[in-house]
């Protein structure tokens, strides 16, 4: 009986996937040479093929878009890169190359973003949702943001308790707000999280007497966390 890596991945995994083959009995990812890369650096090994961000970006959009025209639906799509996939620089430029949205999780990505428009890499009118714990920091980030002019800021909020942490830092400033609406879903985890967003019961209280009354405060955007994300199949990564 003959047992090997290479028939676990086949019997677990659909392999080769798109863009590996093998060449002289070297593994090749769109045609770069993987044991050359992996004699010359060692390993643990992490490749980043830039073409591909962007080929993934243009999939998904066409993917959506045959859904939109199919379905006949009204609403818009727009593309967020969420900057806590990856921080390196010559990723996120990478993404930004196809026109995309961005979504932060933490105040060191506000700083990736004045960094990147200092660079001329973005332009103001970018829309920017503000996803993750608002810690003072974050929240005073995200008003700087605001104040700087970035007009299409997006902040959402997770819970009740985030917004009242916001308006004592807002002052003046104008705010367009989000809100993560927890939907009928089981959890994944054993554990309810302000990750699931919030609850129906507190929703119309929170809109009715904190949001709409203030005039600094403009309702944006409903936001969904779906907890069970999408799973591998033994056909690949949909």
């Amino acid at each position: 009986m003959k047992n090997s890596y290479k028939e676990l991945i086949e019997q677990t995994y659909y392999f080769p996937q798109e863009g590996f083959h093998l060449e002289d009995e070297a593994l090749r990812f769109n045609q770069v040479n993987l044991m050359e890369l992996i004699n010359k650096y060692g390993t643990p090994f992490r490749l980043t093929y830039l073409p591909k961000i962007r080929e993934q970006i243009v999939k998904a959009r066409s993917l959506f878009h045959s859904a939109i025209k199919k379905y006949e639906y009204k609403g818009s799509y727009e593309f967020c890169y969420c900057t806590k996939c990856c921080h390196f620089s010559h990723v996120v430029k990478t993404a930004l190359k196809e026109d995309v949205s961005l979504e932060t999780s933490s105040a060191f990505d506000i700083d990736l973003v004045f960094k990147l428009y200092a660079q001329g890499k973005l332009q103001k009118d970018i829309t920017i949702v503000h996803n993750g714990i608002k810690t003072d920091e974050y929240i005073q980030k995200i008003i700087l943001l605001q104040k700087e002019g970035f007009v299409n800021s997006i902040t959402i909020l997770d819970s009740v308790h985030e917004l009242d942490r916001i308006l004592q830092w807002q002052k003046d400033t104008t705010l367009k707000i989000g809100l993560r609406v927890s939907i009928e879903e089981e959890p994944q985890a054993a554990y309810y999280t302000s990750r699931l967003g919030i609850n129906k019961r507190e929703l119309l209280e929170l809109v009715t007497q904190k949001i709409v009354p203030n005039p600094l405060l403009e309702l944006k955007m409903v936001h969904f966390f779906v907890d069970s994300g999408i799973n591998d199949n033994l056909l690949g990564r949909i």
